[in-house]
Protein backbone atom coordinates (compact mmCIF):
# COMPACT_ATOMS: atom_id res chain seq x y z
CA UNK A 1 0.00 0.00 0.00
CA UNK A 2 1.47 3.35 -0.98
CA UNK A 3 1.91 6.01 1.62
CA UNK A 4 -0.40 8.93 1.17
CA UNK A 5 0.28 12.47 2.31
CA UNK A 6 -2.07 13.41 5.16
CA UNK A 7 -2.54 16.89 6.59
CA UNK A 8 -4.09 17.36 10.03
CA UNK A 9 -5.14 21.03 10.12
CA UNK A 10 -6.45 22.78 13.22
CA UNK A 11 -8.32 26.02 12.62
CA UNK A 12 -9.36 28.82 14.91
CA UNK A 13 -8.74 32.24 16.30
CA UNK A 14 -6.50 32.18 19.35
CA UNK A 15 -8.01 35.32 20.88
CA UNK A 16 -11.70 34.38 20.44
CA UNK A 17 -12.36 32.15 23.46
CA UNK A 18 -13.84 28.79 22.30
CA UNK A 19 -13.07 29.45 18.62
CA UNK A 20 -9.50 28.45 19.52
CA UNK A 21 -10.45 24.85 20.41
CA UNK A 22 -9.20 23.52 17.04
CA UNK A 23 -5.81 25.08 17.76
CA UNK A 24 -5.69 23.57 21.27
CA UNK A 25 -6.54 20.09 19.96
CA UNK A 26 -3.98 20.36 17.16
CA UNK A 27 -1.22 21.41 19.55
CA UNK A 28 -1.92 18.34 21.69
CA UNK A 29 -1.98 16.09 18.63
CA UNK A 30 1.35 17.49 17.45
CA UNK A 31 2.90 16.39 20.76
CA UNK A 32 1.17 13.01 20.99
CA UNK A 33 0.88 11.61 17.46
CA UNK A 34 3.72 9.33 16.40
CA UNK A 35 6.11 10.96 13.97
CA UNK A 36 5.59 9.46 10.55
CA UNK A 37 6.66 10.44 7.02
CA UNK A 38 3.71 11.67 5.02
CA UNK A 39 1.83 13.00 8.06
CA UNK A 40 1.90 16.70 8.78
CA UNK A 41 0.16 18.53 11.64
CA UNK A 42 -0.43 22.26 11.18
CA UNK A 43 -2.58 25.00 12.61
CA UNK A 44 -3.90 28.09 10.91
CA UNK A 45 -5.69 31.28 11.84
CA UNK A 46 -6.72 31.67 8.20
CA UNK A 47 -10.00 30.67 6.59
CA UNK A 48 -11.66 30.13 3.23
CA UNK A 49 -9.52 30.44 0.12
CA UNK A 50 -6.46 31.38 2.18
CA UNK A 51 -6.28 27.68 3.14
CA UNK A 52 -5.40 26.66 -0.44
CA UNK A 53 -1.70 27.05 0.27
CA UNK A 54 -1.98 24.74 3.28
CA UNK A 55 -3.96 21.90 1.71
CA UNK A 56 -2.61 21.71 -1.86
CA UNK A 57 -0.44 18.67 -2.44
CA UNK A 58 -1.99 16.46 0.26
CA UNK A 59 -3.99 13.31 -0.51
CA UNK A 60 -6.09 13.48 2.63
CA UNK A 61 -7.13 16.33 4.90
CA UNK A 62 -8.35 16.27 8.49
CA UNK A 63 -9.82 19.58 9.67
CA UNK A 64 -10.37 20.33 13.36
CA UNK A 65 -12.48 23.40 14.06
CA UNK A 66 -15.05 24.96 16.36
CA UNK A 67 -18.74 24.83 15.45
CA UNK A 68 -21.83 26.12 17.18
CA UNK A 69 -25.05 24.35 16.20
CA UNK A 70 -26.96 25.14 19.36
CA UNK A 71 -28.26 21.54 19.20
CA UNK A 72 -25.51 19.79 21.15
CA UNK A 73 -23.60 20.28 24.37
CA UNK A 74 -20.26 22.09 24.25
CA UNK A 75 -17.56 19.45 23.87
CA UNK A 76 -19.60 17.30 21.48
CA UNK A 77 -17.48 16.21 18.52
CA UNK A 78 -19.27 16.15 15.17
CA UNK A 79 -17.48 13.94 12.63
CA UNK A 80 -18.28 14.82 9.03
CA UNK A 81 -17.19 13.37 5.73
CA UNK A 82 -16.07 16.31 3.61
CA UNK A 83 -17.52 14.64 0.51
CA UNK A 84 -20.95 15.06 2.08
CA UNK A 85 -20.52 18.80 2.62
CA UNK A 86 -23.56 20.69 1.48
CA UNK A 87 -24.86 23.97 2.78
CA UNK A 88 -23.46 24.62 6.24
CA UNK A 89 -25.64 23.32 9.07
CA UNK A 90 -23.75 25.23 11.74
CA UNK A 91 -21.76 28.43 12.19
CA UNK A 92 -18.01 28.38 11.64
CA UNK A 93 -16.14 30.95 9.57
CA UNK A 94 -13.48 28.31 8.83
CA UNK A 95 -15.79 25.53 7.67
CA UNK A 96 -17.79 27.82 5.42
CA UNK A 97 -16.16 27.68 2.06
CA UNK A 98 -14.14 24.46 2.52
CA UNK A 99 -16.04 22.78 -0.33
CA UNK A 100 -15.68 25.83 -2.52
CA UNK A 101 -11.99 26.15 -1.66
CA UNK A 102 -11.36 22.52 -2.67
CA UNK A 103 -13.36 22.92 -5.89
CA UNK A 104 -11.44 26.06 -6.83
CA UNK A 105 -8.12 24.34 -6.18
CA UNK A 106 -9.11 21.47 -8.47
CA UNK A 107 -10.41 23.88 -11.13
CA UNK A 108 -7.07 25.71 -11.29
CA UNK A 109 -5.14 22.45 -11.48
CA UNK A 110 -3.83 22.09 -7.92
CA UNK A 111 -3.44 18.64 -6.38
CA UNK A 112 -6.21 18.75 -3.78
CA UNK A 113 -7.06 16.21 -1.08
CA UNK A 114 -9.31 13.42 -2.32
CA UNK A 115 -10.66 12.70 1.16
CA UNK A 116 -11.61 15.30 3.77
CA UNK A 117 -12.70 14.51 7.32
CA UNK A 118 -13.93 17.31 9.55
CA UNK A 119 -13.99 17.23 13.34
CA UNK A 120 -16.35 20.03 14.32
CA UNK A 121 -16.20 20.63 18.06
CA UNK A 122 -19.35 22.11 19.55
CA UNK A 123 -18.53 25.27 21.48
CA UNK A 124 -20.35 27.59 23.85
CA UNK A 125 -18.73 30.99 23.27
CA UNK A 126 -16.74 31.56 20.07
CA UNK A 127 -17.30 35.33 20.02
CA UNK A 128 -15.85 36.72 23.26
CA UNK A 129 -12.32 38.12 23.08
CA UNK A 130 -10.40 35.94 25.53
CA UNK A 131 -7.42 33.60 25.33
CA UNK A 132 -8.99 30.96 27.62
CA UNK A 133 -11.56 28.34 26.65
CA UNK A 134 -14.83 28.34 28.60
CA UNK A 135 -14.60 26.11 31.71
CA UNK A 136 -16.95 23.49 30.22
CA UNK A 137 -14.86 23.17 27.06
CA UNK A 138 -11.56 23.26 28.97
CA UNK A 139 -12.70 20.33 31.13
CA UNK A 140 -13.80 18.40 28.02
CA UNK A 141 -10.54 19.05 26.14
CA UNK A 142 -8.71 15.83 27.17
CA UNK A 143 -11.64 13.69 25.99
CA UNK A 144 -11.93 15.69 22.76
CA UNK A 145 -8.21 15.19 22.06
CA UNK A 146 -8.53 11.43 22.70
CA UNK A 147 -11.51 11.10 20.35
CA UNK A 148 -9.88 13.06 17.53
CA UNK A 149 -6.54 11.30 18.05
CA UNK A 150 -8.20 7.86 17.80
CA UNK A 151 -9.77 8.86 14.48
CA UNK A 152 -6.53 10.30 13.09
CA UNK A 153 -4.56 7.23 14.18
CA UNK A 154 -7.11 5.01 12.46
CA UNK A 155 -6.73 7.00 9.25
CA UNK A 156 -2.94 6.85 9.49
CA UNK A 157 -2.93 3.09 10.15
CA UNK A 158 -5.31 2.48 7.26
CA UNK A 159 -2.71 3.91 4.90
CA UNK A 160 0.34 2.12 6.21
CA UNK A 161 2.08 5.05 7.89
CA UNK A 162 3.25 2.83 10.72
CA UNK A 163 1.30 4.53 13.49
CA UNK A 164 -0.56 2.43 15.98
CA UNK A 165 -4.22 2.65 16.91
CA UNK A 166 -4.58 2.87 20.69
CA UNK A 167 -8.06 1.36 20.50
CA UNK A 168 -6.77 -1.54 18.45
CA UNK A 169 -9.49 -1.20 15.82
CA UNK A 170 -7.51 0.10 12.87
CA UNK A 171 -10.72 1.75 11.71
CA UNK A 172 -10.75 5.03 9.90
CA UNK A 173 -13.04 7.75 11.25
CA UNK A 174 -16.74 7.32 10.44
CA UNK A 175 -17.80 8.53 7.02
CA UNK A 176 -21.17 9.76 8.21
CA UNK A 177 -21.96 12.57 10.58
CA UNK A 178 -21.89 11.57 14.22
CA UNK A 179 -22.20 13.59 17.36
CA UNK A 180 -20.73 12.20 20.53
CA UNK A 181 -20.81 14.12 23.81
CA UNK A 182 -17.40 14.22 25.41
CA UNK A 183 -18.48 15.53 28.78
Amino acid sequence: MSKRKVLVLGLGNDIMRDDAVGLHVTRELRQRLPKSPGIEVRESLEMGLALLDHVAGFDELVIIDAVQTGRAQPGTVHVLDGAALGPARFVSPHLLGVGEMLALGRAIGLAMPQRVIIYGIEVDDPFTVDTQLTPQLQSALPRIVEQVMAGVLGLIAAHGHGATDPGGTGDAPPAASTAQPTN
